[in-house]
Formats: structure tokens, sequence, C-alpha cells
């Protein structure tokens, strides 16, 4: 084999390697509409996709950065659920607007402090912590709101435009996703926060032996998780300005979790991209959509959605070996 011919299968390599997520949309895109007959590709099905994506993909961004940093955070959407219920509390009793997101943002971020804390300081497994925190903030809601689902004030047109408004026919909320993952991707990418990070994910020793404030790290990385939990709560109860003890955010993490695999987030940790959770949640969104479209039953989501995990595993591990 010459050398030119080895440079440019190298080369070809490297974009597979690096934008393989982006040719995968594309495939996947032109499949449904030709399996839909063209009823997928309708701008009107593309913006229920988008805004149906948002919340879960707006976890998804800061799920991204707890599994680049080596961990895992199985409790945002019991948190997601506690957090809204903050927010449909003091939005009915009239407060300032801002006053009422902020406070459900601050929520879920204290949460999120809370599992880095524990994680860091005390040493116990993310997956523990993060499995005991979710199921018991799933508890106190439906403690403090009596197992029933809690309703806001529908007259807040401000409130409800947030989840079901539009800008320039693009969906509101997918806009609040773009804004959020452009500023995630410049943390990452060009801060030396987003280097420590992905240093700590690759091998958390050799980073403390470099000086790098390893448990700072972790402990950061948790709470945009926890901002990010926030966020997708006020975009989930600005919808239906209303939350379920029981089911807001039931699933929703490993939703997130799979999302952030698909787009090519190493599970090991150490390695990432923003853009690829992006379009990874609008994938995972295309097939549901898919199958309502071909009329396939929903009860094999949750099949399909192991199916994924498992390969998207599968093939980092191969890469990795």
């Amino acid at each position: 084999m010459t050398t030119k011919r080895r440079v440019g299968l190298a080369s070809l390599r490297s974009i597979w390697t690096n934008y393989s997520i982006v040719f995968v949309f594309i495939g996947l895109f032109l499949l449904c509409g030709l399996l839909t007959q063209g009823r997928f590709t309708q701008w009107k099905n593309a913006t229920t996709i988008m805004r149906n994506a948002s919340t879960v993909g707006m976890i998804a961004l800061g799920m991204t950065f707890v599994i680049i940093s080596g961990g895992i955070d199985l409790s945002s959407g019991p948190v997601m659920a506690i957090a809204g219920m903050v927010l449909v509390f003091m939005q009915r009793d009239g407060l300032p607007l801002i006053l009422c997101m902020a406070a459900c943002v601050l929520v879920s971020a204290a949460v999120g402090l809370l599992n880095g804390l524990i994680i860091t300081k005390i040493k116990v497994p993310p997956f523990i912590v993060t499995l005991a925190i979710g199921i018991i903030a799933r508890s106190v809601t439906m403690y403090l709101c009596n197992g029933a689902t809690v309703t806001g004030n529908n007259r807040d047109v401000a409130f409800k435009s947030i989840g079901n408004g539009s800008i320039l026919t693009i969906p509101t909320p997918f806009w609040l996703l773009l804004i959020v993952a452009c500023l995630l991707t410049l943390l990452l990418k060009k801060t030396s926060f987003g280097t420590y990070v992905c240093a700590v994910g690759c091998n958390e020793n050799a980073a403390r032996y470099s000086g790098i404030r390893v448990d700072r790290i972790k402990i950061w990385t948790y709470i945009i998780a926890g901002i990010s939990v926030g966020l997708a709560a006020v975009i989930e109860i600005s919808r239906m300005v209303a939350v379920s003890s029981t089911v807001s955010g039931n699933g929703y993490e490993f939703d997130a979790i799979t999302a952030v695999l698909v787009g090519g987030t190493s599970l090991a940790g150490g390695r990432g991209k923003i853009y690829g959770t992006v379009i990874g949640i609008i994938l995972l969104y295309f097939v549901n959509n898919m199958m309502i479209q071909l009329d396939i039953s929903t009860y094999l989501t949750g099949a399909l959605k192991g199916a994924v995990i498992m390969i998207a595993v599968l093939l980092q591990t191969r890469q990795n070996n």
C-alpha cells in the first residue's frame, strides 16, 4: 500500500471517527422519510420532534460533562420533578416568573452539589449516590404533592410561551437547547475547565498528580448537570403548567444517557462532544416518532433504547481496543 493511499485511508477513518454521528443522522433522516412516504420529513413533524426532544436534550447536555469526567447521574428525572414542583408552587402563588425559574434551577443545582460532595468527599460510587438521591427526591415530591398532580397558574401567558412558543417557526425550547449547547461547547473546548474535565475522565490519578483539583472538577460537573436539569424542568413545566409527583421526569435520566452515548461520548470517560449529544437526542426522538408513524407498538420503545445503549457501548469498546 502506497504512502498516499495510507494517508487517504487515515483521513477517511479520522472523518468517520469524528463525524460518524452526522452521517448516521442524515442516513436515518432519509430512511425515515422513505419509510413514512414523506410524512416524517414534513416541517410540522420536525418541529414536533424538536419540541419533544428539548427537555431530555437539556438534561443530556449536563449529563455529557458528568460522563466525560467518568461519572454517572441517575437522579436527573426525580430531581427534575422536585425542582418543577418548587416552580409550580411559587408560580401559582403569584411570585415573579424570573424568581420562580431561578428557584427551580437553584434547587436542582443544589442537588447536583450534594451529589458531587458525597461522591468526592465520602468516596461513594456515583451510581449508588445518584440512585439514592433520585429515590429520595421522588419520595419527597410525592409526599409534598400528596401523590397527586399539582397545577400552576394556566393564565400566565409568558410562562406558557417558554414551552409552547416558537421563534422563526422553530420551537422556543429548541432555541434554548441550542443556546445552552453552544455555551457548554465553549466551556468544554475553549477553557481550562473543559480540558481538566477530559483529563479527569481519562485518568483520575494522573490528573491529580498533575496538580488538577480532581474533586472540585467533579463537583462542578454535577452542578452543571443540576443546572441543566433545572432548565429542563422550566421547559417541561411551562408546557403543561403542572407537575405529576409520580410521572414527571420518569426515565428521563436513561434517555439522556442514551443520547450522550449515541452522540459519541465514551462511557469510560475522557472524551465527548456536545454537538454529538444534541444529534443523539434528536436521533432518539427520530426513532420514537418513526415508530408512531409506522404504527409500531410503543411497548417496544424500551427494547429499542436498550439495544441502542448496548450497541453504542460495544462500538466504543471495540474502538478502544
